[in-house]
């Protein structure tokens, strides 16, 4: 039987040790039927699509293991905060779709971080009242855990002096017990819960551009931590009947597990293009609005040692009863305290437990060195945005310092231990571009240059290959899915991507630049150039 499709002429790194580098590829309907050189000419047939790649770079089809797909899809409408140098460059854009939106309709933004302003003071809702009294204005903070609220959206849901801070999360006040307009972690729900959201219909209908979004940057899968509402966008995608353009692994909201586990929901229900990964727990806050919980202080705020989102009883015990469930955790830790504590519930959990499910921490970004080892030994995902460190780096330093971050971001020393790493981008935080994610990964420094020729941390380091891994193989493996996706070989799912420059032998401070010149799911096109 004849290739559907064939690939010739081409560098292909397929991330399976027992080929790794070929230069021919056939695909016979969904699935690779072939991977090598010259001979596989002979699968060429009247009906087959025969593509001359001229020498180019093609990889496995690259996963984004932490992202929030809908936030992305809806932030495409919102105002974009991203980049703002000051508060008042962050009015101006307010202001400004203020002016084309009906007084009293509810204006949504994101992105501002108060660490790139000159004074890295916390917006207030007094700033937005200055420039928006006649709208309902909500703001959040490039790390998702912390917004701001101007009055109109405070009076709106409700918020008074007598208000009191939910557990796990904190209400920003003034000396007079007055609230700010700051919501930070658990507290932030008090406003969203008041604002409108769109259906499940209506995000289904926003999502294509998101999607069309992603594939144009390689990705071929994402690993979406949702809500219900998602979801069942996604299945709605699912039903019209277009072969999907994206895997979805999806993982359930902490205020789903009741009815997942009601239902006798497991790890894996679904198929290849949307299907349940685990569920999503928080443990703790972040670096940017520092409520990341640690070990010892925040440097300068001896008072500081973050919020813990959950109580170590009940982390373990949601532990213990998703596990026991069949649900794989995703347990979002990023300061060092937390991800003790989220190790501690997973070693408590049963060995044949840990190696039936594959449960993973998302960010992982602060470990003690004695905790450094317990991944592997756990047999935990270690599941983590190269991006992240570039961007935090100097947050980093500055409020946990040096000595501390010898073990920030520490993909070489996870990878040394024998942890599995899935690399993402935790979009709309940052970009999903994941040649930046590769970029980060290699150098530890930015593209404009931060960070030095040697990188934030150089030991920390690791190679393109062990980047590109966690971006394939590790995303596959940490979604149970690395026997269909992850690498090219026979049998395996046709995913995968044509790239302008082979990232392997190319100058690192060039990946940034890479362009996608083809996307490939499920031996179809999804994009080309």
């Amino acid at each position: 039987m004849s290739a559907d499709r064939l690939l010739l002429n081409s560098r292909i790194y397929t991330m399976d040790p027992a080929c790794p580098q070929a230069t021919a590829l056939a695909v016979c309907g969904e699935r690779i039927r072939a991977v090598g050189g010259e001979e596989l000419r002979a699968l060429a047939g009247p009906g087959t699509e025969v593509v001359d790649l001229e020498g180019r770079t093609v990889l496995p089809g690259l996963t984004d293991s932490h992202l929030h797909l809908a936030w992305f899809a809806l932030g495409l409408q919102q105002v974009d905060l991203t980049g703002t140098a000051s508060r008042e460059e962050m009015q101006a854009r307010v202001a400004a779709r203020a002016a084309v939106t009906p007084a009293g309709e509810w204006i949504l933004g994101r992105g501002w971080h108060q660490e790139e302003w000159p004074d890295r003071q916390f917006p207030t809702a007094a700033d937005l009242d200055e420039v928006v009294p006649h709208h309902p204005v909500v703001l959040t903070a490039k790390s998702g855990h912390a917004l701001v609220a101007n009055t109109r959206a405070m009076e709106g849901a409700g918020i008074t002096a007598e208000t009191p801070d939910p557990s796990g999360g904190r209400i920003v006040r003034d000396d007079a017990g007055r609230p700010t307009g700051l919501f930070l972690e658990e507290a932030m729900r008090l406003i969203q819960d008041a604002v409108p959201r769109p259906d499940a219909a209506a995000l289904a209908r926003i999502l294509p551009p998101a999607l069309e979004h992603l594939a144009r940057l390689g990705l071929t899968a994402v690993h979406d931590m949702g809500d219900a509402v998602s979801f069942e966008a996604y299945q709605r995608l699912r039903e019209n009947g277009a072969p999907p353009s994206l895997r979805i692994v999806f993982y359930l909201p902490l205020e789903g597990l009741e009815h997942a586990l009601a239902l006798r929901l497991r790890s894996g229900l679904g198929d290849n293009f949307l299907r349940i990964g685990g569920v999503k727990v928080f443990a703790d806050g972040a670096l940017g609005p520092r409520t990341a919980a640690m070990l010892e202080p925040y440097i300068g705020e001896p008072e500081n040692r973050g919020i813990l989102t959950m109580e170590p009883e009940t982390l373990r015990e949601v532990v213990r009863r998703a596990a026991e469930g069949g649900l794989a955790l995703a347990v979002h830790a990023i300061g060092d305290r937390a991800n003790r504590l989220v190790l501690d519930a997973l070693e408590a959990l049963p060995p044949e437990n840990r190696a039936r499910l594959r449960h993973r921490i998302e960010h992982v970004q602060l470990l003690h060195p004695d905790d450094v080892g317990r991944l592997a030994a756990l047999g935990v995902v270690a599941s983590m945005q190269p991006i992240h460190a570039v961007q935090d780096a100097l947050m980093a330093d500055r409020y946990w310092g040096p000595a501390r971050c010898a073990t920030a971001y520490a993909w070489r020393r996870l990878l040394d231990a024998g942890t599995v790493l899935a690399f993402g981008s935790d979009c709309p935080v940052e970009s999903p571009n994941p040649f930046l994610g590769i970029h980060a990964a290699v150098t530890r420094s930015r593209p404009d240059g931060y960070g030095g020729p040697e990188g934030w941390i150089p030991t920390q380091r690791i190679t393109v290959e062990e980047a590109v891994r966690a971006y394939t193989w590790g995303a596959a493996y940490a979604a149970g899915l690395e026997d269909r996706l992850g690498t090219l070989a026979p049998g395996k799912l046709a995913d995968l991507v044509v790239l302008d420059r082979d990232i392997f032998s190319a100058d690192p401070s060039l990946i940034p630049q890479t362009q996608v010149l083809g996307t490939m799911v499920g031996g179809r096109w999804v994009y080309r150039r």
